[in-house]
């Protein structure tokens, strides 16, 4: 039986509900949008391109029908968050989801003070990962064996906080959910796989004081904002009128490889099964510098999305090395097409 061809094909960037500080009740998983966006659009074939915590909010951007194929490509993106830390009181999942395991005083504190210590954190870091994480260890995520009472040991990693600026700062106590503590609100831009939630905890070790993270809201990820989302309720509603399409984003947008533009002749020799021969030229320069390609191991052989005449998206293309080692055309072949 041949299989249902998707009504919806595309890239649908989604304002995800956070959990609510005052009630602790978590938010909704990644999980839960996909499986809500499923049930509305009626389309098995939907993925996301990274996960957020259930009291985060945001930015997740979902790929649709036959985009799922390209999942891996609009993952690795830098992310922007806004964020609030309260001090005082740390949590074993380190944000306000969790259950208070230690408090202390606050120190005297100031802006300057705090961005002193903020210092510290700006750059390439490494950092330990929350053992309450999706993260998996021996096939399994951490916080299920978390969750179990058993012990769980995470190796720090490397992670780039490109941008961490102090917005403010609260002295006053402020009462949630008999959390209460000094609130510190940041804007954050830093590499895929950072923990906002390990900052916070460890932003707290650093103050002389314990914290964890009251409030967090991606506002970006890679060149997808807030203003190209919409919310859980606006994709029901959509589908249900059948205008979610107004709402899709094309395949290939977002997308930051190098952009080569073919002809139809050559794009139909790849979605064959070819290898094409192109010149710098025609490559558009994509290889800008041959001697640095030929440098890369397997994993980093170049990658690029063609598009037609008429700048539609049309698949991805991999590198292949030069035509001859004295040659100055390269050799191309499909890696995910979408034209044949």
């Amino acid at each position: 039986m041949p299989k249902r061809k998707s009504l919806y094909n595309g890239l649908l960037v989604v304002d995800k509900p956070g959990g609510s500080e005052q009630s602790e009740k978590p938010g909704p998983t990644s999980h839960d949008i996909v499986q809500i966006a499923r049930r509305a659009l009626k389309e098995r074939r939907i993925g996301h391109t990274g996960t957020l915590d259930p009291m985060a909010s945001g930015v997740m951007v979902l790929c649709i029908g036959v985009a799922t194929r390209l999942v891996e490509y609009y993952q690795g993106h830098d992310k922007q968050y806004y964020a609030e830390i309260v001090l005082g009181a740390a949590t074993n999942t380190y944000d306000a989801a969790g259950q208070i395991t230690t408090t202390s005083a606050v120190p005297p504190l100031d802006e300057p003070m705090i961005d002193l210590a903020l210092e510290r954190f700006r750059g390439k870091i490494l950092q330990t990962p929350p053992i309450y994480s999706a993260l998996k260890q021996d096939g399994e995520a951490l916080y299920r064996k978390a969750r179990r009472g058993e012990t769980v040991s995470v190796d720090p990693r490397t992670v780039i906080f490109h941008e961490l600026d102090l917005l403010g700062y609260d002295p006053t106590d402020i009462e949630r959910s008999g959390k209460v503590g000094p609130r510190i609100c940041l804007r954050i831009r830093c590499s895929a796989g950072t923990y906002i939630r390990s900052l916070a905890h460890d932003l707290g070790l650093a103050l002389g004081t314990h914290a964890h993270l009251a409030l967090l809201r991606r506002e970006a990820a890679g060149p997808f904002r807030l203003a190209d989302a919409i919310t859980v309720e606006q994709i029901e509603e959509a589908a249900l009128n059948n205008r979610l399409s107004e709402h899709l984003l094309p395949l290939g947008h977002g997308l930051t490889l190098p952009t080569i533009k073919l002809e139809a002749e050559l794009i139909d020799r790849l979605g064959f099964g070819q290898k094409i021969r192109l010149n710098s030229a025609d490559a558009n320069h994509a290889i800008a510098d041959l001697s640095e390609v030929e440098r890369m191991d397997e994993a980093q052989i170049r990658l690029a999305q063609c598009v037609d005449t008429e700048g539609k998206f049309v698949g991805i293309m991999r590198y292949m090395g030069p035509a001859k080692a004295d040659s100055d055309s390269h050799i191309w072949k499909a890696e995910k097409w979408f034209s044949s």
